[in-house]
């Protein structure tokens, strides 16, 4: 056999390699969350639609999600994607990208204070360079003579 044959067939073969740990994977995750689909739970559906887990049958395939009180939506089992879980928000944290921004905001003005200090008002020091071009023509023709 030539080398670009085996050269096909070792990438055929991680390919299918990598084609059944996927699946095992994958089927894995689908075991963990049918064990979390339990009665109570806020789930999500593949649609986006929230809500609380009320009823799952598995011989229908069925499932009925409370959305709001005393609104019960049948759906199908296989649109449950995931169970909500609230996560943690650390102290200081931003809830949200109105909160995050008014904090940066904040800092920025801050920092703009902080820098503007009266010292950058007064004439430079000797040896300082000057920002300003405020060099009378005069003064730089009596410098050239």
């Amino acid at each position: 056999m030539d080398p670009l044959s085996l050269a096909m067939l070792a990438i055929l073969g991680v390919l299918i390699f990598f084609m059944f740990r996927n699946s095992r994977k994958r089927k894995q995750q689908m075991e963990e969350l049918r064990e979390q689909m339990v009665p109570g739970v806020d789930v999500m559906t593949n649609f986006g639609l929230f809500g609380t887990l009320v009823t799952m049958d598995t011989v229908k395939n069925e499932a009925e999600i409370e959305i709001s009180d005393g609104v019960i939506v049948k759906v199908h089992s296989q649109t449950l994607a995931k169970v909500v879980v609230e996560d943690a928000v650390e102290d200081g944290a931003p809830r949200s990208v109105e909160e995050a921004m008014e904090i940066a905001n904040r800092e920025a003005a801050e920092r703009e204070a902080s820098d503007a200090s009266p010292a950058a008002a007064t004439e430079p020091e000797f040896g300082e360079l000057s920002d300003s071009n405020d060099a009378k023509p005069s003064e730089s023709k009596k410098a050239s003579e």
